[in-house]
C-alpha cells in the first residue's frame, strides 16, 4: 500500500532527525513549508528551545506583496540578521523533509547571504 504525502514526509523527516542535531554552538535551523506560508527556527536541542523564530508573516515580509519564493529568501535573511545578532554563526541545516530545491532552497540561500554558516 503506498504511503501518503504526509505519511512520507514524515518518515523522511525522521531519517533526517536521526543526523542532525542542535547543540548551543552549533544550532538547527528547521523549516516547515505550508502551501501559502514558510516558517523557520533556530532550535537548541540540547536545552530543548527555539533560539530564534521567522515566518514569512511577519508584518515586513507579509507587507512586501512577493511570490512566495522571495518571501522565502526574505525569511533566510530574516532569521541570519536575527541569529548573528544573537551570536549564531554556524547552523545544521534542516529540511524538514522537503527537497532542497523551490522554497527551501531559496530560504537557505537567503540564511547564507544573511551571514550564517552551514
Amino acid at each position: 500500500m503506498a504511503l501518503s504525502k504526509y505519511e512520507r514526509r514524515e518518515r523522511l523527516r525522521m531519517r533526517i532527525r536521526k543526523t542532525v542535531e542542535g547543540t548551543e554552538s552549533r544550532p538547527r535551523l528547521a523549516v516547515f513549508r505550508s502551501n501559502k506560508e514558510i516558517y523557520a527556527q533556530i532550535i537548541d536541542d540540547v536545552n530543548g528551545r527555539t533560539i530564534i523564530a521567522a515566518s514569512s508573516r511577519d508584518k515586513d515580509i507579509d507587507a512586501s506583496k512577493v511570490n512566495k519564493v522571495e518571501a522565502a529568501k526574505m525569511v533566510g535573511k530574516a532569521i541570519a540578521e536575527k541569529a548573528v545578532k544573537a551570536g549564531v554563526e554556524t547552523i545544521a541545516f534542516d529540511r524538514g523533509g522537503y527537497l532542497y530545491h523551490g522554497r527551501v532552497k531559496s530560504l537557505a540561500e537567503g540564511a547564507r547571504e544573511g551571514g550564517l554558516k552551514f
